[in-house]
């Protein structure tokens, strides 16, 4: 058995020395397909003198064999699992690549894993991933897909630590942005990474080889992010330092139109942008900066401002030409009458455009002589051609105010002629408040009617109560205010003054039916006859009964004031029976008083004379008289 053992052992070292041979003198040549069977078939096997080893002694075998053994493990690598070696291709199968990576076994690494690369060959190096030392066929298992796999991780891992450039190819679009190939490893790079610029063509970047930088990775699912955007900025970063460091107001460049927006247009002055307001690019007013500027377009613009700590740069356009107000008719003068389209409006007036770049504003107060408030919208619209007179003219300044009244005769210049005091007229209600009514007698002349002057007998708490907006009303003129362009109206001077009559009907004293129609926290309100109203306080609403008054209830009311200037009556119903009352109590006290007297005369002693008898008798009768009267009151 031992023999057999040191013959095998020989036999294998021998065999191992001869693969290492057949594999270094393999000829490089083009991938074929190889049996793994007939691998060693072209190999010739070095001569064995068996006889000198049969005549070795037993002690002799023993040591060479141990010699031999040691010999083959230390021809061996020492590998461990789930590492990285480099391996030599020795061999193509139709689903697999032979690799030797000096074990004592070869291992296998499917052929779909070096598909990227075509002219892979026998004899060329390649990484493997030691998967595991024995699979369950006993063969080394590798993977040259996780090898490139990790060790591109790696290298992307450490080009984001460094922030070194690395190229990668982009390989396709996806949402947002594209898959780039780095080092292998497919990374993402965003739609808004790829250019400082606006991208009009994102097919044009697909198969295409840019530079890169890692600007973000997670390591837990081996993705990274990056950037060509970022290259570009740094770059760009070190010219604008150095093209502000250049400019100077006034100074004018030619750029490209890179970006327009509604508020303006950004241009590309050659590495730092600059901004031109939608206020620079005419002196005539324009609606969207397209109306002069295109995408791409090259431009002359002057540098109108610019801060170096934000590098920001103002530019403009319109500064390359001559203000239009310098064109303007210079015997152009307040008071003359100019013509000129409607541009723009806005609740407080109206801008009017004479030639382009100048225009005069025409506000909503000078568009009608009316004092009432209104809008521009009222008198034009946008596109209207219209006449105006110049109010103010400043060249300095470039501003004209204009107005459309002007054209008319200002009506408050006669007012006392055509509405004097005293005289009636139609009006138009155009607004409320809660102390009056104002109205419109033509246009640009209003007037107040106060509350109080709306009518003579009726309280009214708001003029709503009375008329609505939009109504005809029929006024009398109590007063001019020429200065001030004001009327005092009213309306109830249509009508003689009731009062007059009422002064001579409702004396204090007298007794008048009414109804009582609201109470309020110290009285109650009565409507007495000829639709006056009459006022109780609550100390004269008591009842003979000792009851008080009631909403509704038709009772007799006493006059205890009148004012007529105020148009004000207070009245009384306890008054109207405490009076009865107290007549009657003075007429029984005196009756009483009749009967003692009598009485006593009676009682006297001494007899009566016939002209006692007669002054008794013209007593008793006055008394009667006195009765009678009362009865008939």
């Amino acid at each position: 058995m031992i023999k057999e053992l040191n013959i095998n052992q020989e036999k294998t070292s021998k065999e191992v020395n001869n693969k290492k041979s057949a594999v270094e003198t393999v000829e490089k040549k083009e991938k074929t397909p190889i049996n793994p069977e007939n691998l060693y078939d072209n190999i010739t096997p070095e001569p064995f003198d068996w006889d000198e080893y049969m005549s070795q002694d037993e002690q002799s075998k023993a040591e060479k064999s141990s010699e031999l053994v040691e010999l083959y493990a230390n021809s061996l690598n020492q590998i461990n699992e789930f590492q990285i070696v480099e391996g030599t291709i020795i061999g193509f199968g139709e689903r697999e690549v032979f690799v030797n990576i000096g074990y004592k076994s070869d291992g296998v690494i499917p052929a779909t894993e070096i598909r990227y690369n075509p002219d892979f060959k026998i004899g060329d190096k390649i990484d493997v991933y030691i998967e595991s030392q024995e699979d369950s066929l006993g063969q080394l298992d590798l993977s040259h897909k996780k090898a490139r796999l990790l060790k591109s991780w790696g290298l992307v891992v450490k080009a984001h630590e460094t922030q070194e450039v690395v190229n990668g190819l982009v390989k396709c679009r996806t949402k947002g942005g594209f898959i780039v190939d780095v080092f292998g490893i497919e990374t993402f790079l965003p739609g808004s990474q790829i250019d400082v610029k606006p991208i009009r063509d994102y097919d044009m970047y697909v198969e295409k080889t840019m530079e890169l930088k890692v600007v973000k990775i997670n390591h837990e699912f081996k993705n990274a992010v990056v950037s060509h955007k970022i290259l570009i900025e740094d770059e760009l970063e070190l010219q604008k330092i150095e093209i502000i460091a250049k400019l100077e107001k006034g100074q004018i460049l030619e750029g490209v139109v890179k970006n327009i927006t509604s508020y303006g247009v950004f241009i590309d002055l050659g590495g730092v942008d600059g901004l031109i307001h939608i206020t620079d690019l005419s002196w005539d007013r324009i609606n969207h900066p397209e109306e002069i500027v295109k995408l791409d377009q090259k431009i002359n613009v002057v540098i109108l401002d610019f801060n170096e700590d934000k590098k920001r740069i103002a530019l403009g356009i319109k500064q390359l030409h001559p203000h239009p107000w310098e064109s303007l008719d210079s015997n152009l003068k307040v008071g003359d009458k100019v013509k000129g389209k409607v541009v723009v409006l806005a609740d407080y007036g109206a801008f009017i455009k004479l030639i382009p770049g100048v225009e005069g504003l025409i506000h909503v107060s000078e568009m009608s002589w009316s004092q009432h408030l209104r809008s521009a919208q009222d008198f034009l619209k946008i596109g209207d051609e219209a006449e105006a007179i110049i109010l103010t003219l400043d060249r300095e300044e470039r501003k004209m105010s204009l107005g459309i009244k002007q054209l008319i005769p200002d009506p408050w210049t006669n007012i006392e002629e055509r509405y004097p005091v005293g005289s009636k007229h139609k009006s138009t209600v155009r607004n409320f408040t809660n102390f009056g009514i104002f109205v419109e007698l033509e246009e640009g002349v209003d007037g107040l009617v106060h509350i109080s002057e709306l009518s003579w007998t009726k309280k009214i708490k708001h003029p709503a109560e009375f008329t609505k907006v939009g109504a005809e009303l029929q006024i009398v003129v109590l007063e001019i205010d020429k200065e001030n362009r004001r009327l005092s109206l009213g309306h109830k001077q249509l009508e003689e003054n009731p009062w007059d009559v009422f002064e001579t009907i409702f004396t204090e004293g007298s007794i008048h039916k009414g109804t009582v129609t609201e109470f309020d926290d110290k009285g109650v309100k009565v409507a007495l006859p000829y639709g006056i109203e009459g006022y109780v306080p609550a100390k004269h609403m008591k009842k003979e009964d000792g009851s008080t008054i009631n909403v509704d209830e038709n009772l007799e009311f006493m006059i205890i004031e009148f004012s007529k200037d105020n148009h004000k009556i207070i009245i009384s119903h306890s008054k109207t029976w405490q009076e009865t009352q107290e007549k009657s109590a003075k007429a029984d006290t005196k009756k009483e008083n009749t009967k003692k007297s009598i009485k006593n005369i009676k009682d006297k002693k001494e007899k009566s004379t016939l002209g006692d008898i007669e002054t008794l008798a013209n007593l008793k009768s006055g008394l009667d008289k006195e009765d009678s009267k009362k009865l008939n009151e």
